[in-house]
């Protein structure tokens, strides 16, 4: 049994830590960094689209949450850990890889997207919106990042989508990121819990150390 002077002191006790499902790919790394850091400490994951999280925040089920944009409500207090560029991804022999990519070619294509809810989704749609100039265009809702990376494979159509869950398949060249205007998206991914609670003294030593790694746990291309 952890003595009551570690649990006072931060030395040990429970940290709950959610983050969007984007983050999925480098989230298991963080808390493996954790772990080393404070083995006493034992960091509960939960992974969610962006809704998702922001509820279980409200709710107080987690005590810190890692995703993009921070939410308007609760109110919260944030960190920023590092960029979170996002690409639209093809296959390697899609008609619009290899040069640079017109807006009205892309409109053409069938989208493939994260379902409503999640932030990859409201990115998407502002982006093509605003390059489209509310010009309607073909899209395809699918619910995880996993599936939309085996339909682009197949040549199903196209994504926007977090550079970060696409790194491996970059490297090996099982897809490409599509050159065109205001590619890729840079976003910032933050740290943040509700600044109308007191966190714990687990949750702050925990708060104060993954600013300390100033994004060293990101996926880097």
């Amino acid at each position: 049994m952890k003595s009551v002077a570690a649990l006072r002191d931060g030395h040990a006790g429970l940290v709950r830590l959610g983050v969007v499902s984007t983050g999925k790919y480098f989230a298991p790394g963080l808390v493996v960094l954790l772990k080393r850091a404070f083995p006493d400490i034992k960091a509960e994951l939960t992974v969610g689209n962006r809704q998702q999280i922001i509820a279980a925040l409200e709710a107080r089920q987690v005590q810190l949450a890692v995703m993009g944009r921070p939410p308007r409500a609760p109110a919260n207090t944030s960190v920023l850990l590092g960029p979170h560029p996002h690409v639209i991804i093809a296959a390697p022999d899609h008609p619009l890889a290899g040069g640079s990519v017109d807006p009205a070619a892309l409109l053409k294509e069938t989208i493939i997207g994260r379902e409503d809810g999640s932030g990859t989704r409201i990115l998407m749609s502002r982006f093509l919106d605003r390059i489209g100039e509310g010009t309607p265009y073909d899209c395809i809702s699918m619910s995880s990042n996993e599936t939309i990376k085996q339909a682009v494979i197949a040549g199903l159509g196209v994504a926007l989508i977090s550079q970060h869950t696409v790194i491996e398949e970059l490297h090996a060249g099982r897809l490409v990121a599509l050159d065109m205007p205001g590619l890729p998206i840079e976003r910032f991914w933050y740290l943040l819990h509700r600044s109308d609670d007191e966190l714990s003294a687990a949750a702050k030593r925990v708060k104060a150390h993954v600013a300390e790694l100033d994004g060293a746990f990101l996926p880097r291309l």
